[in-house]
């Protein structure tokens, strides 16, 4: 008779499955990470934003930086001589109009408030408004004036540190531009380096789509500007506008780079100025805003912008409200771009389906007379 064998102690159960602690171990991980990205993020925001801003500078420049490099001219020597040419652009402009143009908006800014109060007790005579006037709209006094003066001027030293701060990121802005623009070719050949043949065919085509689009798109908004600020200007010059030359830079600024509602705030400033001056002047503001941006919507804008992506306004409006929030008024510049590059990114990759014919929709899509036999 054989004995039997002691039985085994059973296994000790475990308490916890095998998965847990790493789990744990990555969501905290997780969580250590957001938060690292996000106190990144708010401490970077400003540096982030400079670098949106000169990505979309440098990209501007590349075209003519490669046309200067097809001609054999050094890439290095061809961005910074397009740049010294916008900087004795930029220069020569202020050095025939900076005086008049700080004088003149010196003048518009203390006009503001009594133009504004015309143009709204007219607007309450003629329409039977109860508009609030300028003067209690804006509440502009004396004693309110010395106040925001003495809380918003600084003292010398604010000065010296102001100055200093905007050098320092001007300085900045154009050494990332110089950068980003004469290394533009071999900074997307160190990137493509780092991922196999069909992944760098995709880089390649973002990095032209890129170039093209949101550079493009720049190109097109100054060209469309500039000739918004000159007919503008030439026509309240013509019929005796004061402070032709600040508000001729708002309409053709804010006209290009304000979506959706750009059109009507550029107009309305000058508008208000000129119909505080006269009524009637401030009517031929108005017509002649309408027919400009006829002329632009149907003839130059067309031709301008043929080779950009086009945006539904909703959609650049929404984006320059995310980006102002992000990023604050670089955001604000650079969020059309983006959202050009993005959309174009899209359509070049995406794919659309054929639309499937609901019922009721056959007879409203073919012409009529087509289901009809005729001998």
């Amino acid at each position: 008779m054989s004995e039997d064998k002691p039985s085994e102690p059973p296994s000790r159960q475990r308490n916890t499955p095998r998965w847990l602690r790493p789990a744990v171990l990555y969501v905290l991980l997780a969580v250590a990470a957001y938060q690292l990205s996000g106190w990144l993020f708010v401490n970077l925001r400003d540096f982030l934003g400079l670098l949106f801003l000169a990505w979309l500078l440098s990209i501007t420049l590349e075209p003519v930086v490669d046309r200067l490099d097809r001609f054999g001219m050094r890439r290095g020597a061809a961005t910074g001589l397009v740049l010294f040419g916008l900087i004795a652009f930029v220069i020569g402009f202020l050095a025939l109009f900076g005086t008049l143009l700080a004088e003149q908006l010196g003048q518009l800014l203390k006009a503001l408030p009594d133009a504004i109060t015309t143009a709204t007790e007219w607007s309450n005579r003629t329409f039977d408004t109860n508009f609030s006037t300028g003067d209690e709209l804006i509440k502009l006094t004396p004693e309110t004036i010395k106040d925001l003066a003495q809380r918003f001027t600084p003292g010398v030293l604010g000065v010296v540190s102001s100055v200093v701060s905007v050098v320092f990121q001007a300085l900045t802005l154009l050494l990332f531009v110089f950068y980003m623009s004469a290394e533009g070719p071999s900074l997307r050949r160190t990137i493509s380096s780092w991922f196999p043949a069909r992944q760098q065919k995709i880089i390649a085509t973002v990095w032209e789509t890129s170039v093209e689009k949101a550079g493009g798109y720049v190109v097109s908004r100054l060209i469309l500007g500039a000739i918004s600020a000159i007919g503008t200007g030439i026509f309240l010059m013509i019929i005796g506008v004061p402070y032709w030359l600040p508000l001729a830079l708002w309409t053709g600024i804010v006209s290009q780079f304000v979506p959706t509602l750009g059109t009507y705030l550029a107009i309305a400033l000058p508008a208000i100025i000129a119909a505080a001056n006269d009524p009637i002047d401030g009517l031929w503001v108005v017509l002649f805003g309408t027919a400009y941006q006829q002329v632009e919507n149907y003839v130059l804008h067309p031709r301008i912008t043929s080779r950009t992506v086009s945006i539904h306004p909703a959609v650049a409006f929404g984006s320059v409200i995310v980006g102002a929030s992000l990023f604050g008024a670089m955001g604000a510049l650079v969020s059309v771009p983006v959202v050009a590059v993005l959309q174009a990114l899209v359509e070049t990759y995406g794919h659309r389906y054929e639309l499937v014919v609901q019922p009721g929709e056959t007879d409203r899509a073919e012409p009529p007379g087509k289901d009809e036999d005729e001998d």
